[in-house]
């Protein structure tokens, strides 16, 4: 197979056009994609999101130390979109893509709502920011997550194959597929017959 070389650029894909929600200290919720996303740690469980210092959400997340990563689906990608090209100094995102600003209630310490129409939201507090060019890093411990009870089964697994999730690359958006695999498949044991047989 022939490959060409190129420079170094941002060409890891696919990402999640994720949804952050964000609030400052004058209470108005606001909403940013990022595709800059992902785990930094297990134990204990951290995350980062990378964001431009010029981008309105910027100082929001700053002050407040706090933001939310939305989950978003094949549903909601349009409005993922338009809050990754419109600016909260200008639009209300919420009202605009008519989605709802959820505040837990039992969460008395965390002020910033999640999307109540994401499936999944991950509600973070900000350890460190890290300057790194064009973007900075905020490092966030991740804090609570809320799950959609429809995405369990019975046995109270999460199956996000159900959430129909979106993915980003290279400037377009893309329904994930079938599954193709579970983690460890590839060195688990097949069953023997007789194994089978008792199951």
């Amino acid at each position: 197979m022939a490959k060409l070389k190129w420079k170094g650029g941002t060409l890891v894909a696919p990402v999640p056009p994720a949804m952050i929600s964000c609030m400052g200290t004058d209470g108005k919720p606001n909403i940013l994609t990022v595709a800059w996303t992902g785990i930094l740690c297990t134990h204990p469980p951290k995350t980062y999101i990378s964001v431009r210092p010029s981008r309105h959400s910027y100082p929001l997340i700053k002050e407040s130390g706090e933001f939310v990563i939305n989950l978003t689906t094949k549903e909601l990608i349009r409005a993922a979109d338009f809050c990754g090209m419109k600016t909260g100094k200008k639009v209300d995102k919420f009202k605009e893509c008519k989605l709802t600003p959820e505040f837990d209630p039992n969460f008395e310490d965390f002020a910033c709502p999640a999307i109540a129409e994401s499936p999944m939201s991950i509600y973070c507090k900000v350890s460190d920011i890290v300057p790194l060019g064009s973007h900075d890093m905020f490092i966030a411990d991740i804090v609570s997550i809320s799950v959609d009870e429809a995405l369990l089964d019975a046995s109270g697994k999460l199956c996000l194959d159900k959430a129909g999730l979106a993915a980003f690359a290279h400037g377009e958006y893309f329904e994930l597929g079938k599954k193709i695999g579970t983690f460890g498949f590839s060195v688990a044991k097949k069953k023997t017959a007789a194994k089978r047989k008792k199951n």
